[in-house]
């Protein structure tokens, strides 16, 4: 297990890359209306559907080691692996970019959202 500045170092470089990537797919966007919108606050990032209402939240959880995204009725908790050197989610070995590019698709129904 990661000590807590090694997490919180890694989680908060982690976190802040998905951010760049997202923000990124927001302008380049072909859609006349994005269809989402990344916020950040206190260490929290959010990514608001506006057709919907509804949202992906993505959090460091410090005592266990982990960032935890909440996405489509469903807890996500991502380890992070020494191997990768990402954080990662166990059960299908997605890194937190792919992992959250592939909810992406889901939510918005179009399979050519990209996470550059």
């Amino acid at each position: 297990m990661l000590d807590e500045t090694t997490f919180r170092r890694e989680s908060d470089h982690a976190l802040d890359s998905l951010k760049q990537s997202l923000i990124r797919a927001e302008e380049q966007s072909d859609a006349e209306e994005i269809p989402f919108e990344t916020e950040e606050k206190n260490g929290v990032l959010n990514v608001v559907f506006e057709r919907d209402d509804s949202k992906f939240v993505f959090t460091p959880n410090t005592p266990v080691r982990q960032i935890w995204i909440s996405a489509q009725t469903t807890s996500f908790k991502l380890d992070w692996s020494d191997e990768a050197k990402a954080f990662v989610l166990s059960r299908t070995g997605e890194d937190l970019k792919t992992l959250t590019q592939r909810l992406l698709r889901e939510h918005l129904g179009d399979p050519a959202v990209s996470l550059p």
